[in-house]
């Protein structure tokens, strides 16, 4: 979801990367939606050659996809296609997160392998000749040492192949999208309906079987040929698929140091989102449950196929236990005491059984988390009785009368009303007025409605990140012009600016809560 405050926060992250040129097209992508070179030079008034470098830039970062509409003609007519740009308002706001991806990296992997990433992450993307030049001109390392880092980060999946360049979107027919939606009414099945950004992402990405393939071809052979043999992060079935597809295009075949490769931000969003999680459980339970669910986590993050995965593929009580005894914490502890924990995980229900196998209901566990981050933005701007009143609104999860919210809240009936306008002109409450008789007073009903106000919690959150990090800028600019005054003052600013910085990296884990997870 794109709200107001989440474009100007967007572009003010362009403009502080690339310059207000690159953000003037950028932002014009984001209002707008999808345009053709055209519509763009016309929006923005800038010259064809400005708009042209701006999108390449934009392209080379991952933040703007093009693409090719297929529009076949009502009676069936021929097809129109044009190249349209779309903003990847999701990849954009990544690129702050970008010093908590190295850290991930630095905890998990060696230095070489967060040196690679950092080229990934500064340039967007780079072919694996252009990796190992830039390693060579910083320490001087060897191809061999760039290529064990590079197949190391291949193999936990943050890196991957970048999409097509133009993937080509054709919009269903008549045909197929009543055939949906019979298929969707039969099943009784509410449809989240797909963006046009996450359908161009989906189809511009290369399949599983490409996605995190990387064959050498650097060591000759007896016969002089290229040894194919090793290859990372690929199934056998997957290898067959792939040289079938090379053996196609054999005569104009790619070389692999000249494939294009980026920092696979799904990967380090499910890695956050994991650890978000786990975070949550910690809250509540103990050492002993935490590292029970950690194990599960572990174990079927490769079954993941997308980052909102509602539910884990379920796993034995066997299976959990024998990822749990991996790990040094874990063999302490016994079979059974695996079982209590997956009895205590299931109360709330963060840990789902059905017949002898146990998944992870992500879906429960985050939707309880943004629901406290709420409540505690409920409780420090409106005080405890504003608290306890939308607590119970929220929990009942159906319209109140006034007087009844005041008696189940012990709130004095004066000001039952008074706080309840308060929250509803901020948009945190819905009132509907019931109108028994002519001469009567309408009844004020009251209910939270979640799905509205997530996205207006989120449009706040935005607007705060969009505040400080102009607040930020400032205070670098004032430490700038301030180099020769005292130290004493210098400090002081320092400080200033670190405290506002680790209020930005709260706030974005707010963020991510809410859009990401």
């Amino acid at each position: 979801m794109v709200t107001q405050y989440g474009i100007k926060y967007a572009v003010n992250l362009i403009t502080a990367h690339f310059g207000d040129l690159v953000a003037k097209v950028c932002e014009c992508l984001l209002r707008r939606g999808p345009l053709t070179l055209q519509a763009i030079v016309r929006s923005t008034e800038l010259t064809s050659s400005q708009v042209k470098n701006s999108l390449l830039v934009l392209i080379q970062h991952n933040c703007v996809q093009a693409f090719i509409l297929d529009q076949t003609g009502e009676h069936g007519d021929g097809a129109k296609q044009s190249t349209q740009y779309i903003a990847l308002f999701d990849n954009i706001i990544q690129r702050w997160r970008f010093p908590k991806f190295l850290t991930m990296v630095s905890k998990k992997l060696d230095k070489q392998c967060v040196e690679l990433l950092e080229g990934l992450l500064q340039h967007g993307r780079l072919t694996l000749k252009q990796m190992f030049d830039r390693a060579k001109s910083g320490q001087n390392e060897g191809d061999d040492v760039v290529q064990e880092a590079f197949v190391k980060l291949l193999n936990a999946h943050f890196i991957e192949r970048c999409p097509a360049s133009e993937p080509v979107l054709t919009n269903p027919t008549k045909e197929e999208e009543a055939a949906r939606k019979r298929a969707a009414k039969s099943g009784k099945i509410l449809e989240v309906q797909e963006t046009l950004e996450q359908r161009v992402v989906e189809a511009a990405m290369p399949t599983e079987a490409l996605r995190f393939l990387f064959a050498t071809e650097t060591e000759p052979t007896a016969d002089g040929g290229k040894d194919k043999s090793n290859s990372s992060s690929v199934t056998p079935g997957e290898k067959r698929k792939h040289d079938a597809i090379e053996s196609k295009a054999e005569s104009g075949a790619t070389d692999e140091q000249v494939v294009l490769w980026r920092a696979n931000i799904d990967e380090f969003i499910r890695h956050l989102r994991h650890k978000a999680c786990i975070e949550n459980v910690r809250a509540r339970f103990d050492d002993g449950a935490v590292i029970v669910f950690g194990a599960m986590l572990e174990a079927t993050r490769s079954a993941e196929k997308k980052v909102k995965t509602e539910n884990s593929v379920p796993l034995s009580l066997s299976s959990i236990y024998e990822e749990v005894i991996k790990s040094e914490e874990g063999r302490n502890i016994t079979f059974d005491r695996v079982r209590a924990s997956l009895v205590q995980l299931s109360c709330p229900p963060f840990v789902k059984a059905a017949n002898e196998s146990y998944s992870v209901d992500f879906k429960k566990i985050i939707e309880l988390a943004q629901h406290e981050e709420v409540e505690s933005i409920v409780l420090k701007r409106y005080g405890r009785d504003a608290y306890r009143m939308f607590r119970l609104l929220s929990n009942s999860g159906h319209l109140l009368e006034t007087d009844k919210v005041a008696d189940a809240t012990f709130v004095e009936k004066k000001e039952t009303p008074i706080i309840l306008y308060k929250l509803w002109k901020d948009d945190y409450l819905q009132l509907e007025k019931l109108q028994i008789g002519v001469k009567q007073t309408p009844f004020q009903l009251w209910k939270v409605n979640k799905s509205t106000l997530k996205v207006h919690v989120l449009d706040e959150m935005f607007h705060a990140a969009f505040n400080l990090s102009q607040r930020v800028a400032f205070e670098l600019e004032q430490e700038k012009e301030l180099s020769n005054v005292l130290q004493d003052k210098r400090v002081n600013r320092l400080r200033k600016r670190l405290l506002l910085e680790s209020s930005q990296m709260k706030l974005d884990d707010a963020i991510m809560l809410f859009h990401d997870f």
